[in-house]
């Protein structure tokens, strides 16, 4: 009886996780960087390397000029994304949203939104108020910091739908937030984006795996579009 009644469980915890994955595609098959490439370009900096199954931004593998920002071949727009993080010590990243990729841009940040992905404590930009692990980068901050300590690898999920976006890490909701209307024009206003040009308007655009010049690692990616 007990073996049936563990049996039953297992099925159930099972059913449960497949439900809870359903619809969800991977953007990362844990072994290549098919369906990425570095922004404005065709091929993927030396820089990111698949370890582990992770994408990890290795330094040494980067050299001088062999990184630069990854991001998805494919645009979306409403989607659920869910992917792991973790940094080296004084590192800073970001994972980079409704990126335009043309010429005329200079960088992924040039026109996408970021959830902050850092080392809180250990590089400068952590003691900048919404510049902190999970914030909506100098746009909102986090309600609270359920961030994992350095080296550990951290949950986050980015849900955007019809205009309303919601940021969770480790399974604690940090970020709600309205896009486009006339309280997000008065957010923009009030960050460094306020005159950069056509900034966090594009409705659709690809997802980017910030080089900021520091050690990170990302797994898990798979993304659900709603």
């Amino acid at each position: 009886m007990k073996k049936i009644f563990l049996s039953a469980c297992i099925l159930l915890a099972v059913t449960q996780i497949s439900k809870a994955q359903k619809g969800f595609k991977p953007l990362f098959d844990g072994k290549t960087t098919t369906g990425w490439h570095t922004y404005n370009k065709t091929t993927t900096g030396s820089g990111w390397q698949v370890q582990d199954g992770a994408l990890h931004l290795d330094l040494v593998a980067k050299g001088k000029d062999g990184g630069g920002d990854l991001i998805t071949d494919k645009e979306y727009g409403d989607f659920h994304l869910k992917y792991d993080w973790k940094v080296a010590p004084k590192a800073n990243s970001g994972l980079i949203f409704y990126v335009n990729e043309a010429p005329k841009y200079g960088a992924t940040y040039s026109t996408g939104l970021e959830m902050q992905v850092i080392d809180n404590d250990g590089h400068p930009d952590g003691k900048i108020q919404k510049h902190r692990a999970g914030d909506l980068y100098d746009l909102v901050k986090s309600s609270s910091e359920p961030v994992k300590p350095v080296g550990e690898w951290n949950k986050a999920e980015i849900i955007s739908k019809k205009g309303k976006l919601t940021l969770i890490l480790n399974g604690v909701t940090v970020v709600k937030t309205t896009l486009w209307d006339e309280s997000w024009k008065t957010i923009v206003a009030g960050s460094k984006f306020a005159t950069w040009k056509d900034w966090g308007t594009f409705k659709t655009g690809k997802i980017a795996l910030q080089d900021h010049g520091d050690e990170v690692w990302y797994k898990n990616i798979s993304i659900k579009e709603l």
